[in-house]
C-alpha cells in the first residue's frame, strides 16, 4: 500500500483544457504561480477533456502519463491547475506515488509564504485549516495497517484522525474569534474615518498589475513591491493628498486572481472589506498584458463575490512604459467624468492626472469660492494655504485678504469652525467675517 511521502519543490505540472477556457493563457499563469511558490518545474503535461473524470480528474491514461513523468524526473510533487476533490487527490497520489496538490493548495501555499502581519498569518492559517479539513484522512491510514485492525475495531489511525479533527475544529473556532476581533477593530477605524469626513480609496486589481508600486508612488511609501504574484497580502493604509490639498486615505489590498479560493475569500473577509467600504476603487490594470480585458472581467467577478460591485471604479491602466507610443491621459464618459487613466507607476508618469481624476470623482461638491477675510481670520487663511486650496490672493487697502479657493463646501465650513471663525449662511462672496464668541 502507498504511504504518503514528504512533499518537495520539484514538481510535474498538470494543466487540462476544458470548453470555454483559454489554454495558453491559463497555462502561463499556472507556471508563474508555481514559480512564485518556489517550485522547480520539471515537466508540464497538458491535455483536453470535456468534463473531469470522477475518480482521477484526468482519466486513467493521462494519470499513467503523469506517473511516468514523475518516475522519469524523480519528482516530489504533482500540481494540478484545477480544483481536485480530496478523493481525487488521494486516488492520483496512489497511482503516481508522490504528493498531489490542486490549484487551491498552490495558492494557499503562496499566501502562507507571503503573510507578514499577525492578521495575515491568522487569515492564511484559517484558510489552510478549512481547506485541509477533508484531507486529514490521508495522513493516518498507515497506523491502521501497522496495527492490523479487524472488523468493528477502532484502529490507531481512526483514533489519531478523530483527535486531529477535534484539534483542527477547535483551532478554526479560535482563529475565527481572533479575526472577528480584527474585523471589529477595522470597523471602528473605518467609522472614525467616516466621522472625520476623510474618504477612503482602495486599490484593487489582478495580481502583479503593479498595485503596490502605484501605492508607493502616490503616497511616497516603501511597502514591498515585486514582480511576483501575490507580493502583497497585508492591507496598508496611508494618507494621500489630492489636487487642491484635500486629504484621502489610500488602501493597498491583496491581488485578485481567477477562481480565487472561497476559503481564502472567507478568511480574508476583514481585509477585503476595505474594498467594499471604500468610496472609490482604483482598478489597476496591466496595460501591457494581452489578457487584460479578461483580467478586468475576472477582477469584477471577485468584486461581485465580496459585494463591492457597486463601489464606483476608476480604471488605472498601468505600465504604459511597456507600450509603444502610449502617453499619460484621462479618458472621460459622456458626462465628462473620468473613467480611466493611463499611467506608469514605475516611471512616475501620469500621477498628476491620476490625482486630478481621483479628486474629481471624490469631490462631488467641489466648487470655487471668493472669500474676503479680515486680518483677524489669519488662522483660517493659513489653513486654506495648508490645504493647497488657494488659487489666488490679493490684499486691499484695509488689510483684508481676497482669496479665490477651490474645495468642498463642507470642508470649508469645517475649517472655519476649527479656526475659530463663524461661517456665514452662504459660502460665496463673503465680506464680513467675525470670530466665534
Amino acid at each position: 500500500m502507498f504511504e504518503r511521502p514528504k512533499s518537495g519543490q520539484k514538481a510535474v505540472l498538470v494543466h487540462l483544457e476544458f470548453p470555454s477556457t483559454d489554454f495558453d493563457s491559463d497555462r502561463r499563469e499556472f507556471e508563474e504561480l508555481a514559480r512564485s511558490a518556489g517550485v522547480e518545474i520539471l515537466s508540464v503535461i497538458g491535455g483536453s477533456r470535456q468534463t473531469p473524470d470522477p475518480g482521477l480528474f484526468i482519466g486513467s491514461g493521462k494519470a499513467e502519463e503523469v506517473a511516468a513523468a514523475v518516475a522519469e524526473h524523480r519528482a516530489e510533487l504533482v500540481i494540478f491547475n484545477h480544483d481536485l476533490s480530496s478523493s481525487q487527490e488521494r486516488n492520483v497520489e496512489k497511482l503516481v506515488k508522490c504528493r498531489v496538490q490542486g490549484r487551491v493548495g498552490l495558492i494557499l501555499n503562496i499566501f502562507a509564504q507571503r503573510a507578514r502581519s499577525h492578521e495575515g498569518k491568522l487569515q492564511v492559517e484559517l484558510a489552510l485549516l478549512q481547506h485541509n479539513a477533508s484531507r486529514l484522512v490521508r495522513g493516518w491510514t498507515h497506523l491502521d495497517r501497522q496495527r492490523g485492525g479487524g472488523t468493528g475495531l477502532r484502529g490507531a489511525g481512526e483514533a489519531q484522525l478523530e483527535m486531529d479533527r477535534r484539534l483542527s475544529k477547535e483551532r478554526i473556532a479560535t482563529l475565527k474569534r481572533h479575526l472577528e476581533i480584527v474585523r471589529s477593530r477595522r470597523n471602528q477605524n473605518r467609522l472614525a474615518r467616516v466621522k472625520s469626513n476623510i474618504p477612503t480609496v482602495s486599490i484593487v486589481g489582478y495580481t502583479n498589475a503593479g498595485k503596490s508600486t502605484l501605492f508607493n508612488t502616490l503616497t511616497g511609501d516603501s511597502i514591498f513591491a515585486s514582480n511576483k504574484l501575490f507580493a502583497t497580502l497585508d492591507t496598508t493604509v496611508r494618507k494621500l493628498v489630492l489636487d487642491g490639498g484635500e486629504p484621502a486615505l489610500l488602501a493597498d489590498t491583496v491581488g485578485f486572481i481567477r477562481d480565487l479560493p472561497h476559503d481564502l475569500v472567507a478568511a480574508f473577509r476583514a481585509t477585503l472589506e476595505e474594498a467594499r467600504e471604500a468610496e472609490l476603487l482604483l482598478h489597476v490594470i496591466d496595460s501591457a498584458d494581452p489578457e487584460r480585458m479578461t483580467r478586468i472581467q475576472q477582477v469584477n467577478e471577485v468584486l461581485l463575490e465580496i459585494e463591492a460591485e457597486r463601489v464606483p471604479q476608476l480604471e488605472v491602466f498601468n505600465k504604459i512604459d511597456l507600450r509603444e507610443d502610449e502617453q499619460p491621459r484621462i479618458e472621460r464618459d459622456e458626462q465628462g467624468r473620468p473613467v480611466r487613466v493611463f499611467v506608469s507607476a514605475k516611471d512616475n508618469l501620469g500621477m498628476d492626472l491620476l490625482r486630478l481624476a481621483v479628486a474629481e470623482l471624490l469631490r462631488h461638491d467641489l466648487a470655487e469660492y471668493e472669500l474676503v477675510l479680515p486680518p483677524s481670520a489669519a488662522k483660517l487663511r493659513a489653513q486654506l494655504f495648508e490645504h493647497h486650496a488657494v488659487k489666488s490672493e490679493t490684499l486691499d487697502e484695509e488689510g483684508n485678504f481676497h482669496l479665490k479657493v477651490s474645495m468642498p463646501g463642507e470642508r470649508l465650513r469645517g475649517l472655519c469652525v476649527a479656526s475659530g471663525v463663524k461661517p456665514p449662511e452662504t459660502l460665496n462672496i463673503i465680506e464680513e467675517w467675525a470670530l466665534s464668541p
